[in-house]
């Protein structure tokens, strides 16, 4: 059985990170861009359990809601948090490098990506983990 998450839990961490890209926009700091690529990394390397924004949900909101209705696959959401360590990484080197440009963009294009998955459940790597899947199995 593959691992399942909670989609509130997911949401939840797309919230956080979304207000961490946003400070991140808003002082142009690598430093910070360096932990949140950080953060994307430990659940790409060592599996979602392991999240840093999952542990904080699992710790401080999940007792108080109850059980999920529903568990999505994480393998799409592991995906999506790969994406996102590539954006910030490459915020973070643009930013520490005094490509400034190329730490704005890559910010805001993560941060885009984040908002739209605390905001609307839409996330944007899921939706690029499943094309990929359809043009694989296509061929």
């Amino acid at each position: 059985m593959t691992e399942q998450l909670d989609p509130r839990g997911v949401r939840f961490a797309a919230a956080v990170t979304t207000v961490v890209l946003a400070v991140v926009l808003l002082t142009g700091s690598g430093v910070l861009a360096a932990l949140q690529a950080a953060v994307f990394a430990i659940p790409v390397v060592a599996g979602m359990r392991w999240s840093p924004y999952g542990a904080l949900y699992r710790a401080l909101l999940a007792p108080r809601l109850g059980p999920p209705s529903e568990r999505e696959d994480a393998a799409p959401v592991r995906f999506s948090q790969a994406v996102g360590l590539v954006f910030t990484v490459v915020a973070a080197v643009g930013y520490l490098s005094g490509a400034t440009v190329l730490g704005v963009v890559a910010t805001a294009t993560a941060l885009a990506a984040a908002f739209l998955n605390a905001a609307f459940g839409f996330c944007l790597g899921c939706e690029m983990y499943g094309l990929m899947a359809r043009v694989r199995a296509a061929r």
